[in-house]
């Protein structure tokens, strides 16, 4: 019997050629092996940034002058958040309807208490009356249109007591309850607003209160987020407004109608 010339042939590793060395061959397979490694890498990874994409949907973070950050939740033009427009509300109410005599002022670096002189207005019936420094410069925050907040003023420096700017008198605005914000139209919404005006008088030692219970419209503006520095009553307006909203209308709340 003739014996075959041929040698057996080393087994073949993805190859339609030569044979491929054993060395080669692991080099392959590791090489594989990282590849199939990155790839399930990637996909861990875009698992875990779509969860963070559903979670911060519509949010990005801003930096504050200190340095600080912030989560922050994109808007559009006339979008606000319920929390923004309570906190707005309620702030620009209360420091309208507080009345203490004394005002704040900051000298060579200092903040100072001292008595509050006022500010006069003109009132509708051809007198002049005053109403407190900080009630003025907190009711920029109510609209300027049909001459709302001038109106408004003339009203109010009409209920303010005298004895608030000599000390006798010190009125008080406490909130009970307040709705949450009804959007009524595109950048408009109503909010309830339940409190008690507390007036106490230092020369009969006796306080009374009234209730103030009212509906209060606002409505988006635009508004500069970071103003320059200028004139002290442009600063006044700038603060009263920063929350991009304002004050369009107060009537007496309606407690028989229905609400949300």
């Amino acid at each position: 019997m003739l014996k075959s010339r041929s040698k057996s042939q080393p087994a073949r590793l993805l190859s339609y050629g030569e044979t491929v060395p054993a060395l080669v061959a692991i080099a392959i397979v590791g090489l594989l092996s990282a590849q199939i490694l990155t790839f399930l890498i990637l996909i861990i990874n875009f698992g875990m940034i779509s969860s963070i994409n559903r979670y911060v949907k519509g949010m990005t973070f801003v930096q504050l002058e200190d340095g600080s950050t912030r989560r922050a939740k994109s808007l559009g033009p006339n979008e606000r958040t319920d929390k923004t427009i309570k906190t707005f509300v309620s702030g620009s109410l209360i420091k309208i309807f507080n009345w203490n005599g004394l005002i704040e002022t900051k000298e060579n670096g200092e903040i100072l208490t001292k008595p509050d002189k006022g500010i006069e207005i003109q009132t509708d019936k051809g007198v002049r009356k005053r109403i407190p420094t900080l009630t003025w410069s907190a009711a920029f925050a109510l609209s300027e249109r049909q001459d709302f907040r001038a109106s408004f003023l003339k009203k109010l420096a009409l209920m303010i007591p005298e004895g608030i700017f000599n000390g006798n008198a010190q009125v008080s605005l406490i909130p009970r309850h307040m709705s949450e914000p009804r959007k009524i139209s595109d950048g408009k919404w109503e909010v309830d607003f339940i409190a008690t005006l507390v007036t106490f008088d230092r020369d009969k030692n006796q306080g009374g209160g009234v209730t103030f219970n009212k509906t209060i419209t606002v409505e988006a503006i635009d508004t500069p987020q970071s103003p320059p520095k200028t004139t002290e009553l442009a600063e006044k307006i700038y603060s009263a407004r920063e929350s991009g909203l304002e004050i369009t209308q107060i009537v007496e709340l309606d407690l028989g109608k229905n609400r949300k």
